[in-house]
């Protein structure tokens, strides 16, 4: 049986051209590379991988793919999931949920 770690995650997700890097800041979602701020519904969710800590079930991160339908930008979104996920990434998370597409 093969798990796939965050970072393998986050390669294949890059090698599938998710190039850009994105981050929560107060306005909204930046892409890192592109130096772009997004409103996070102009961002669809296409991809969620979740993990967990091998020696802390307790320690989980998530990664997305997402892009924007409006210019093309694909990235990565990664964070610290459940308790030890911060305020602002809570927000971006919260406005990102309306984004998860099944396309």
């Amino acid at each position: 049986m093969c798990t796939e770690t965050l970072s393998h995650a986050v390669d294949r997700l890059t090698a599938h051209g998710y190039t850009d890097d994105f981050r929560a800041e107060p306005d909204g979602m930046r892409a890192v590379v592109a130096g772009i701020l997004y409103r996070p519904e102009l961002l669809v969710v296409e991809e969620i991988a979740r993990f967990e800590g091998i020696s802390d079930p307790a320690d989980e991160a998530i990664v997305l793919a997402l892009h924007c339908r409006e210019d093309g930008i694909k990235g990565t979104y990664t964070v610290a999931f459940g308790p030890g996920m911060g305020a602002l990434d809570a927000e971006m998370m919260h406005r990102l949920r309306d984004a998860i597409t099944t396309e």
